[in-house]
């Protein structure tokens, strides 16, 4: 009797000193690299755009596009998006052909943030919630502008190996871009090619560089 009491004591113990070691290793457990949640990856962008808007006239348009390509790059889902821009007859193109589209769809992104968010006038860029979409999460933002003025903006982020990354954006949350962007996408593919596509894409961004200059 004497053993069994002292064995529940020393299994109390060490049970204690179990739980009092775990309590004072949790504030050292960070989450792992990439883990990133949904709205901070927006947030994010947003910083960068903010930053952007506030060097607007300093940066110039080369320079905000420079500036935001590698956010873009990180945040946004570029192959996935053009894929799904695409639609059915992705699979039907080359390796080459792909990438040509994944390239020109890439700096088109860019230098579309870096012409709509080019200077700053008292504009706050709001992360205000998410939601669950299926399987993924659509983070909920708003841009006020300095007159009250406001314009939703909903992005679809997808689970991504190294996080949460977005793969679609939503206008006044219901509008999709990948869907407008499919629609043209496939009138151009039908009449001029892949090549056609891309020259296209090619044009929409001097367009934008051109605007840009002359504002």
């Amino acid at each position: 009797m004497a053993f069994c009491t002292t064995r529940r004591g020393l299994m109390a113990g060490l049970t204690k000193l179990c739980v009092a070691l775990l309590l004072m290793a949790a504030p050292l457990i960070k989450p792992a690299a990439g883990a990133s949640q949904p709205q901070d990856v927006v947030r994010s962008f947003y910083g960068a755009l903010l930053s952007n808007m506030r060097d607007g006239h300093t940066l110039g348009e080369s320079g905000r596009v420079a500036r935001l390509a590698a956010m873009i790059d990180r945040t946004f889902d570029i192959p996935a998006m053009t894929r799904l821009a695409i639609g059915p007859s992705w699979a039907s193109l080359s390796p080459a052909q792909q990438q040509q589209l994944i390239a020109a769809f890439g700096r088109y992104v860019a230098a579309t943030y870096a012409d709509q968010f080019d200077t700053y006038s008292g504009e706050q860029l709001q992360v205000t919630g998410e939601r669950p979409h299926g399987a993924n999460v659509m983070v909920e933002t708003r841009i006020v502008k300095a007159k009250g003025d406001t314009t939703r903006l909903d992005y679809l982020m997808r689970q991504d190996q190294g996080g949460p990354r977005i793969s679609d954006v939503y206008l006044d949350g219901s509008i999709s871009q990948l869907a407008v962007h499919r629609s043209e996408f496939h009138s151009i593919l039908q009449r001029e090619g892949v090549d056609g596509l891309v020259m296209a894409l090619n044009r929409k961004v001097d367009l934008l560089r051109n605007v840009a200059k002359a504002s």
